[in-house]
């Protein structure tokens, strides 16, 4: 088996980790908002506890990147792109956080129907999970043109956080003792917004990784 050979296989297991660390994120975000909406702290618990998970996929993918780098001394293209999936698990263990952070919330909110009546969750909740499954999947398959066009799709989760802004406001407008668990719910769309931007961030490591220029990432 040649080097190269030896290589390509690396490199491969390589990118079905990082696959399964995002289908763990995307796993974790959607389990979190079902634990919130259902009000199911067991679920919220163990959501929180399987975050290690992450972590630990985490690790592993830094330790493969490292001993590639070490042992097989890849150049150019190669290079960048087993460097830049070191950023890229950064930024997933990041999402899975939030995520976590989500389920502990359901912790937080006594108020079991609070949750479904902000309307634009769920759909803001989607677009958060397909864009964490396609930014891997971009970066896995090193298609910097489909990674130019999240920023347009960051665009529609932000204008979902201002929709769920303007719900949690006539919220308050209607029951002014909900003030306290109307927080919660704003601090619960902004870990969604921030996984939309980590999304992104993803994407900013696809396009480094395919052309070696890469435009200004935000730190979060």
């Amino acid at each position: 088996m040649t080097a190269r050979t030896i290589f390509d296989q690396e490199l491969n297991t390589l990118n079905r980790e990082l696959t399964e660390m995002s289908e763990m994120v995307q796993n974790a975000i959607e389990g979190s908002f079902e634990a919130l909406s259902r009000h199911d702290t067991r679920l919220a618990g163990r959501i929180i506890r399987e975050d290690r998970n992450v972590d630990e996929m985490e690790r592993q993918i830094e330790r493969r990147c490292l001993s590639l780098m070490l042992r097989q001394q890849p150049v150019a293209r190669d290079l960048r792109h087993i460097s830049m999936a070191l950023k890229v698990i950064t930024d997933l263990e990041r999402m899975g956080d939030q995520a976590a952070d989500i389920a502990e919330l359901t912790l937080h909110i006594t108020d079991e129907t609070l949750c479904g009546r902000i309307k634009h969750f769920p759909a803001m909740v989607e677009s958060v999970k397909l864009m964490v499954r396609d930014a891997i999947h971009a970066f896995v398959e090193r298609d910097s043109e489909a990674a130019r066009g999240f920023e347009k799709r960051d665009d529609v989760v932000d204008l979902f956080f201002i929709k769920v802004k303007k719900e949690v406001a006539e919220l308050l407008k209607t029951d002014g003792s909900q003030s306290d668990q109307a927080v919660e719910l704003l601090m619960l769309a902004k870990y969604l917004e921030r996984i939309g931007d980590h999304a992104v961030n993803v994407c900013e490591w696809t396009e480094f990784s395919d052309t070696g220029t890469i435009r200004q990432v935000p730190l979060l």
